[in-house]
């Protein structure tokens, strides 16, 4: 610019032009002052053009600009440079944006191709994502995981540009199918859940309503089996909702617990009463070995119905002390029988121990038969009348054979 008249000239009539390679061409006129005043006002001008191409070619370098946008730019300012009303180095500018177009057209043909490939990976990974929420959708069951998944899937998918609008489309058809699919197969599995932990809470509802029948009962061993029944039906059973299911549980073990402790406190004290009676018969079949069978089997023999007496009267005890007890009571009971057989043998008929013995076991029985009745105890007033008509029995058909 400090050579404007290299780029054009004013004529005498205030006319201005600019110089070019195709030859001169008006741009103006100038009647304000001096021709040089003139080349300079117009020089300006072209100055402005070259700072805007300046700037272009500045942010094209930088990778600020937009390819695209660039390049219309340059196109703008390439087509309006023949009739620009400015004088300055307009071949030279041209040259010069004619490069910085070539530049900028591969510079937005790499973008188109970076944006195609973006697009294509775009479109790619939203097809990936609806395949994977269309497979949750037919196929999975874990519903709480499976639910965050096609959350997350959705966050995903709004992060994801570029696809066209057709096919973004289609897309998300496809992916909202799949999670109203999931959703209402989740909301069938749900539904279905319900309805069996309602028939599982009614049918452990009638469990715990037996189970606390019986929870007073006293009949042990019956009571005890049906309570395992329970329990073993109630492992069987499908389970109610929590809060049910722990309710229930509650109440069931509840009642359990009670028939138990109850059946334990019986137990218990049984066992007490056992242990006192079973001394009581020790201390008896100690004292029955104890007889002199041989000298007097006849004090022998009453020595032993006292004791019988005692015996019955001593009350239970447990089934492997009795069984050991009776065997030790009966063996006495053989070795008294045996003297009285040899005593009998050896004295006159009227004197017959046998005889003798008879009567008095009948006499004994009819001694416990008027015990069990002033005892009012109805087991015992039957099995009383029953030993002591076997007895009377026996002691006719052995009188008779005397």
């Amino acid at each position: 610019m400090s050579d404007w008249t290299a780029f054009g000239r004013v004529d005498a009539e205030g006319t201005v032009y600019v110089k070019t390679a195709d030859g001169e061409r008006v741009v103006g006129s100038w009647q304000a002052g001096s021709p040089e005043e003139g080349l300079a006002h117009f020089a300006r001008r072209f100055a402005d053009v070259v700072t805007e191409v300046d700037l272009v070619q500045a942010r094209m370098g930088s990778g600020a600009a937009d390819a695209a946008h660039s390049l219309a730019t340059i196109r703008r300012i390439r087509a309006s440079l023949p009739e620009a009303h400015v004088v300055g180095d307009i071949d030279g500018l041209v040259a010069r944006l004619d490069k910085l177009a070539e530049s900028a057209e591969a510079k937005a043909g790499e973008a188109r191709a970076a944006r195609e490939t973006a697009r294509a990976e775009a479109l790619v990974r939203k097809t990936q994502l609806v395949e994977e929420a269309e497979k949750i959708a037919a196929e999975s069951t874990g519903w709480k995981s499976a639910g965050d998944r096609l959350k997350e899937i959705l966050d995903e998918w709004k992060t994801i540009r570029g696809v066209d609008k057709k096919s973004d489309g289609e897309l998300w058809k496809r992916f909202a199918a799949a999670r109203d699919g999931f959703t209402r197969r989740r909301g069938a599995h749900f539904a279905t859940l319900d309805a069996q932990r309602k028939t599982a809470q009614t049918a452990k509802e009638d469990l715990v309503t037996e189970a606390e029948s019986l929870q007073e009962s006293t009949d042990w061993g019956p009571t005890a089996a049906r309570l395992k029944d329970l329990m073993t039906e109630w492992k069987a059973a499908p389970r109610a909702s929590k809060e049910a299911e722990q309710r229930l549980w509650e109440r069931f073990r509840a009642a359990q617990d009670a028939f138990f402790t109850n059946r334990s406190a019986v137990f218990s004290a049984r066992d007490a009463e056992q242990r006192g009676n079973l001394e009581r018969k020790q201390a008896l079949v100690t004292e029955a070995e104890s007889i002199d069978v041989d000298s007097d089997p006849r004090a022998a023999q009453a020595k032993l119905r006292d004791i019988q007496a005692q015996w019955h009267d001593a009350g239970r005890v447990s089934r492997d002390d009795a069984a050991k007890l009776d065997r030790r009571i009966r063996a006495v009971e053989e070795k008294v029988r045996l003297a009285m057989d040899s005593a009998w043998r050896r004295t006159e008929p009227s004197a017959n121990p046998l005889l003798v013995q008879m009567r008095e076991q009948v006499a004994e029985a009819e001694q416990r038969l008027e015990r069990a009745r002033n005892a009012g105890d109805a087991k015992r007033i039957r099995e009383a009348e029953n030993a002591l008509n076997q007895k009377r029995q026996f002691l006719n058909l052995a009188e008779q054979a005397s």
